[in-house]
């Protein structure tokens, strides 16, 4: 999902693209509660294996749970931050329990049925009416899924905590982002986020939906470039 953003920033940058446990190369990982606190102690391990002390960590959706947890668990090796379409709050009631729904369902009858359930959802209306080839694409990528691993990260989210208070302590520089068609968590979500993170900027993506960085990567590049510009790591 972030072949565009490794394209463009990889003839400046070492950039590394984790896979969770449970998705990708770590598909046989997959464990029955993807706690966040656990995603992020493996992307330390990662660091660990690859020789960096700190970086710009960047997450989107599920990712920057993750990127709040390291920034709780391993502080010191943060170089700088980056939030696209995400929230530091906790699930309600009524959304931690349509996630366990989703867990036991896909655990039961399989992916197929997951990309009509999700793509309104994780695509802008300007993606899907204009880009038939992007949601082919991300349909694809859904479809490709381990069933176990999708239900880990859904039981994971279900239980993370509220990293609302970790907000005001995080001490490096921030991007936040958001597509302006997101409507899982919009701009107003993205401008309270930065608005709460001491050194943070806000970036709106439009034509966007909540899968910002496949619906408009040049856009989303652009900002990374100028966000990492400045820092040194």
């Amino acid at each position: 999902m972030w072949a565009p953003q490794v394209e463009a920033l990889g003839a400046t940058y070492d950039v590394v693209v984790p896979d969770l446990r449970g998705f990708g190369a770590a598909g046989g990982e997959a464990v029955e509660v993807a706690d966040m606190d656990m995603l992020a102690d493996d992307v330390a391990r990662l660091l660990d294996a690859r020789g960096l002390d700190r970086v710009v960590l960047g997450g989107l959706s599920m990712g920057g749970y993750v990127a709040f947890a390291f920034a709780r668990r391993h502080a010191a090796r943060l170089g700088g931050l980056v939030l696209a379409d995400t929230k530091a709050g906790a699930d309600s009631e009524e959304a931690a329990r349509a996630r366990l729904q989703m867990a036991d369902r896909v655990l039961a009858e399989g992916m197929g049925f997951v990309p009509e359930v999700m793509l309104p959802r994780l695509l802008g209306p300007t993606s899907r009416e204009r880009h038939p080839e992007l949601v082919e694409q991300v349909a694809k990528l859904i479809g490709q899924q381990d069933p176990r691993g999708v239900a880990g990260a859904q039981r994971g989210m279900a239980r993370r905590p509220d990293s609302t208070a970790t907000l005001t302590q995080v001490t490096v520089p921030t991007l936040v982002l958001a597509g302006s068609e997101d409507e899982l968590t919009g701009p107003e979500e993205g401008r309270a986020l930065a608005a709460a993170i001491p050194d943070a900027r806000f970036v709106q993506i439009g034509g966007a939906g909540h899968l910002s960085n496949l619906e408009q990567p040049e856009q989303v590049s652009e900002a990374l470039l100028d966000f990492l510009a400045p820092l040194w790591i």
